[in-house]
This record gives structure tokens, C-alpha cells and sequence, in this order.
């Protein structure tokens, strides 16, 4: 994890401490299911509880230990016999290292995605409270980086929503699918620990029975886990790229929050750097890095081997935490992305405008023209705008092939922006639901 790139909040469930303390709690919740079966004695079980339930875990000590065991779990357990005693001894009865690791990792990864979530809450509020404030603003959409058609800067961020909505949902199926315990002992027979315990020590946690452990957890349900983060962090991607390209000088519509006293270059003191979307972009490469050394985690050597290990070790706080951060940034920078309108309505008229051209070809075709010679009669016409011969209304008025088929007023009226808008309160239902839509004041698009 880097520093500067990590909230308190998400630094705190991958710390050692943490870790510790879902270690010991995972044994002391299997010492409570032993002894209800008669495994351990009772006294244990509360014992256990007694001395380690508050016990300030000793990292450095438990570090030494496992220096010489060369053993995580071992140097663990022989820390917490010297906190707890003699009763100690009933912990792990029955138990391999890989139930205490696999199933703590499960707690850990669930609780940074609950905090994920928190965080995509906050994106969804943002888009949303912009969305409608720029819901009839209009721009123009480009594809292929071209202008294109008309569009508003709403259905922009409405689009964007939809997006982070279903970011939300893979998030949630992501941590159920993660959120499971395997406390099935040496090679995942049960042989030496009954599964009631296993069912004691989930419920507990919060967490579900792994059917089929193996003595690990099967990888692919954290391949699929880092994969839909993967698939978050392009979002985040997509919309700083949107960002990055709109704060263009030569575009200008939008711009990132620019605080008094920032410096946007050391060298140049105009500059305005778009410097939160580039970050964004490369934070969502970080997190996507995890995809390929988790797909690869998932052939393990036969039920078990420690390839994955090391791996998750970095991965799952890496990715979670940058996440975190990047999501917290990017609904941050919603909160305060400046907008320019009159930048947007100078933009769609660039062109001259071009980007009325699909009405006038099926205008033409409602007229009677074929679709071929309607295409060629516009298309001639848009070039010689392109290179800056005149507006392309009058080469259309004064065209001999369009003049017959369709007047100056008939085509005036499709150069209407607000044509393009009559189905904004659709998409926008659609998107937030039909009653709020209906919250935030309408806007008459089309014209009669």
C-alpha cells in the first residue's frame, strides 16, 4: 500500500493488528464449537476468550517467532499461547494454517468491499445531483472523438450512473461470492474437525460454508472478485478520460476543480493541469494489475499448494485500497467538476451546423428522394463545409437537388437543437426511476 494513496479507513483492515484479531477470533469462535461438542473443555473455550478477547497482539514478537518457525500461523498461535496459558492448547484442534488464512481473508476482502461500496454510494449521489442539474444543458456527442449528433451534458452523467449502478451490483454478487469459511482441516476431509464448527465459525463471521474446500478455498472465487474490480476501475477510467479530454483548451467544457493556491506547473504558471483524472487513470491500472496473478491463482496444485499466497499478500490490499481511494476521488471530483455550458453551446456550433445532418437526409427521404441521392446531396454539401466554405444551412438552401424537395423554412426547422432532447425524461426515468424523474423539474425539448 502507498501512503498516498491510502485513507485511514481502508489501511486499517489490511494492518497486522486486524489481522491478527480475525486469526484469534476465528479460533476462539471454533474453541466455542468444540466445546459444545465435547471436543474441548468448556473452561477452555471461555478462557480463551478471557485473556485474548482484548489482547493487544505483539507484531513485532509474533515476527520474531515466525523468523525462526519460518510459519505465519505458528508464530500466531505461539504468541497467543503466551497471552492465554495453558488452555491454548484446544485452539487449532483439528485445523490446518489454511482455514485460519482463507477464511481471514474472506473477512477482510468483505469488510474493504462494504467499504467500496460506501464509496460507489457516494459516485451514484454525485451523478445523480449533477445529472439533473445539467439534464437539458445541451452539447455535442462525439463519436470516434468527431462531433457527431446533439446530446446534454445530463444524459452524459445519467450514462455514467447506469454505469456505476451496475458497478455497485458486481460489487455486492463480488463479495458474496468471496464471503465464504473453509475450517475443513487437511485437505478439506473433515477427518479431524467436525463440520458443525465450520458451520459456527461462518455464522459467526458472517460468512458462508465453503462446499468444497480442499483445505483451500477454490481460486476462482477471487479471480472473479479481483476481475470485478478490474471492471470498477475501468469505469473510473472511462470517466476521467471523458474529464481529460473535455478540459482540453480547445474544448474547454468541462474542468477539473482548480483550488486557490495550486500550481499547475513548475515551469509554466498558466497552466491547469487535469492532474486528479490522470491519477484516476492510473490508479484504475493498478487495480486492474490484479486481474492476470489472480486468474492465475486459480491452478493450485492438486488441494493445495501456496503459489496464491504471496500473490494476495499484495494484491487484495493494494487493489482494495486503491480502489478506495480512487473512488473517494472520483465522487469528490463530480462534487466539484466545473461546467461550462457556453463552451458546449459554442462547441456544437463548430461546425456549421453539420451535426444536423442526419435529419436533413431522412427529411429528404420522406420527400421522396432515394436514400442514395439523399445521402450525396447532403454529403456534398457537408464537405464543402468541413472546408470552411460557409455554413451548411445555406449550401442546403441553395442546392439544386434539395431547393425542390424541401423549403427554407422546412429546412430551418431541422436545425433545431432541441429536436434531439425529446426523449431526455425517457432515458432519464429509465435510469433514475420514473417518480424521481418526475421530481426534478421538466423542460419542453421538442417544438410542435
Amino acid at each position: 500500500m502507498i501512503p498516498r494513496y491510502t485513507r485511514p479507513e481502508a489501511a486499517e483492515i489490511w494492518s497486522p493488528q486486524t489481522r491478527f484479531r480475525i486469526m484469534f477470533e476465528i479460533e476462539a469462535h471454533a474453541a466455542d464449537a468444540m466445546a459444545q461438542l465435547g471436543v474441548i473443555p468448556e473452561l477452555a473455550a471461555r478462557t480463551i476468550w478471557e485473556k485474548g478477547g482484548n489482547a493487544i497482539f505483539n507484531v513485532e514478537r509474533i515476527d520474531e517467532i515466525e523468523r525462526e518457525t519460518k510459519h505465519d500461523v505458528i508464530a500466531f498461535l505461539t504468541h497467543v499461547t503466551e497471552i492465554v496459558g495453558p488452555e491454548a492448547r484446544f485452539l487449532h484442534q483439528g485445523m490446518t494454517s489454511s482455514d485460519v488464512n482463507d477464511t481471514a481473508l474472506a473477512v477482510q476482502l468483505s469488510r474493504a468491499t462494504d467499504l467500496l461500496l460506501e464509496d460507489i454510494d457516494l459516485v451514484l449521489a454525485a451523478l445523480k445531483r449533477r445529472a439533473f442539474e445539467h439534464r437539458f444543458t445541451p452539447t455535442v456527442g462525439r463519436s470516434h472523438g468527431i462531433h457527431a449528433e446533439p446530446t446534454t451534458f445530463g444524459l452524459k452523467l445519467a450514462g455514467f450512473y447506469a454505469e456505476f449502478q451496475r458497478a455497485k451490483e458486481r460489487l455486492a454478487m463480488a463479495k458474496f461470492e468471496i464471503a465464504t469459511c473453509a475450517i475443513s482441516g487437511p485437505v478439506g476431509t473433515f477427518s479431524s474437525v467436525d463440520p458443525r464448527v465450520e458451520a459456527h465459525v461462518a455464522e459467526k463471521l458472517g460468512l458462508a460454508v465453503e462446499p468444497v474446500s480442499t483445505q483451500v478455498i477454490p481460486r476462482d472465487r477471487h479471480a472473479a472478485y479481483f476481475a470485478a474490480l478490474a471492471v470498477v476501475a475501468s469505469s473510473i477510467e472511462r470517466f476521467a478520460v471523458e474529464v481529460r479530454h473535455l478540459q482540453r483548451t480547445e474544448v474547454l467544457e468541462a474542468e477539473e476543480p482548480f483550488d486557490a493556491g495550486q500550481k499547475g506547473s513548475s515551469a509554466m504558471p498558466h497552466k491547469r493541469n487535469p492532474i486528479l483524472t490522470e491519477n484516476l487513470t492510473g490508479l484504475a491500472r493498478l487495480v486492474r494489475m490484479a486481474v492476470t496473478p489472480a486468474l492465475e491463482n486459480v491452478a493450485l496444485w492438486h488441494e493445495r499448494d501456496i503459489s496464491h499466497s504471496s500473490v494476495e499478500r499484495g494484491i487484495a490490499p493494494d487493489t482494495t485500497v486503491h480502489l478506495d481511494f480512487a473512488l473517494r476521488r472520483l465522487a469528490s471530483l463530480i462534487e466539484r467538476l466545473v461546467i461550462y455550458p457556453e463552451n458546449m453551446a459554442k462547441n456544437l456550433e463548430k461546425l456549421g451546423g453539420l451535426v444536423h445532418s442526419q435529419r436533413v437526409l431522412l427529411a429528404l427521404t420522406q420527400k421522396g428522394l432515394s436514400r442514395e441521392a439523399s445521402y450525396a446531396a447532403v454529403q456534398r454539401n457537408a464537405m464543402k463545409v468541413w472546408r470552411g466554405e460557409g455554413r451548411f444551412l445555406d449550401f442546403l438552401k441553395a442546392d439544386p437537388e434539395v431547393r425542390p424537395a424541401l423549403t427554407d423554412a422546412e429546412l430551418e426547422g431541422l436545425f433545431d437543437p432541441a429536436w434531439h432532447f425529446a426523449h431526455v425524461d425517457t432515458i432519464f426515468a429509465r435510469v433514475f426511476g420514473e417518480e424521481t424523474a418526475k421530481a426534478a423539474p421538466a423542460k419542453a425539448a421538442v417544438p410542435a
